[in-house]
């Protein structure tokens, strides 16, 4: 039964945890409030808030669990991908950790621990399963076969569909992050208010930077012109006006084009690997209207559909400590002179 404490320091959250055969037991975040003013996570303040935040959400952690710090078998962080600084203030303390107390050392893929955080609750999908992973930075369909054995079927090619969110929320005056604040509005909108194109991009890939344009160009005519054509029309005035009147529709039309093209292209995944464990994972797994479509959908196909709880779905110690978890059983360890990495790959 072993007992596992892991450290999660990949952006702009702090978060520990400690996870006992494969049960949460404590699951503490420390979200960094100074961004908001400059629109987005500014990584020097980033790296210097995890230091700060990392002692006391460790100790808050072991304490919460009712645990010793000598009841730990097993130290796993985030070690790729995120911004380098962050990730070095957790792989140090992570390393000096085991070090002072002669346990092991377990590296984690973050995108990896986003698939796996469908394994924390009991309610969990059964081998293999597909996830479709969406996040601020990553667009991601993986055929996970096992805990050790998983493989990407489809990523975006440019854009990820967090971004496409908080990039279209910036464009609409929303203060940062303006994701969350898009599905907000678009609860009180129609979603076929307005239509946006979806990309034809082939096989299991996506792409959103097209959408982004469309986006832009229909806002800068306030919504009078062709989406595919950059003919700027209306006054800055008249834009604002069009916004302010329209925004829940706007925001639920875009909501529900972006959910749309996620789903059809795990709909296209389901076909071509005959798997009906269908789950989803990362950030943009909190969208309310993707978790409705997802189960919409599940049932319309004769899927078994899971989602994490809120709190694993945004970036959490919870879930690197479930992959370190199986990375134990495994034997899977890591070195001290393991370095963390901005873009890794699996």
């Amino acid at each position: 039964m072993p007992t596992i404490l892991a450290i999660e320091s990949s952006c702009d959250e702090t978060s520990a945890s400690i996870c006992k055969d494969g049960v949460i037991l404590s699951n503490i975040i420390a979200t960094q409030k100074v961004h908001e003013q400059y629109g987005g996570v500014v990584p020097e303040l980033a790296s210097r808030a995890h230091m700060q935040n990392i002692v006391p959400v460790v100790d808050n952690a072991v304490e919460k669990a009712g645990i010793d710090l000598k009841d730990i078998d097993g130290i796993a962080f985030t070690q790729a991908p995120g911004l380098i600084g962050a990730l070095l203030v957790g792989a140090q303390f992570a390393k000096s950790l085991a070090l002072a107390l002669d346990k092991p050392l377990i590296a984690v893929h973050h995108m990896q621990a986003h698939v796996l955080a469908n394994l924390i609750e009991t309610d969990k999908p059964s081998f293999p399963f597909l996830c479709l992973t969406v996040s601020g930075g990553h667009t991601q369909i993986v055929l996970c076969n096992s805990p050790q054995d998983m493989k990407i079927l489809g990523e975006t090619i440019d854009d990820a569909a967090g971004e496409a969110f908080d990039k279209t929320a910036k464009l609409l005056g929303l203060p940062y992050p303006g994701g969350p604040l898009i599905d907000k509005y678009a609860k009180e909108g129609n979603p076929l208010a307005y239509k946006f194109p979806e990309p034809k991009i082939p096989g299991l890939n996506f792409s959103f930077s097209g959408l982004k344009t469309s986006i832009l160009y229909f806002l800068q005519n306030a919504g009078t012109a062709n989406v595919f054509k950059e003919i700027f029309t209306a006054t800055e005035a008249e834009r604002k006006k069009f916004i302010d009147e329209n925004l829940a529709d706007i925001c639920a039309s875009i909501q529900h084009r972006i959910v749309s093209i996620l789903l059809n292209k795990l709909v296209k995944a389901a076909e071509q690997t005959g798997v009906k464990e269908i789950c989803i994972a990362g950030g943009v797994s909190a969208n309310s209207g993707l978790r409705k479509g997802l189960k919409e959908l599940g049932d319309k196909m004769g899927w078994q559909t899971y989602i994490p709880p809120f709190e694993f779905c945004t970036d959490n110690a919870g879930m690197i400590a479930i992959t370190g978890y199986y990375k134990y059983l495994a034997g899977n360890f890591a070195e001290l002179d393991i370095i963390p990495s901005a873009r890794a790959e699996w």
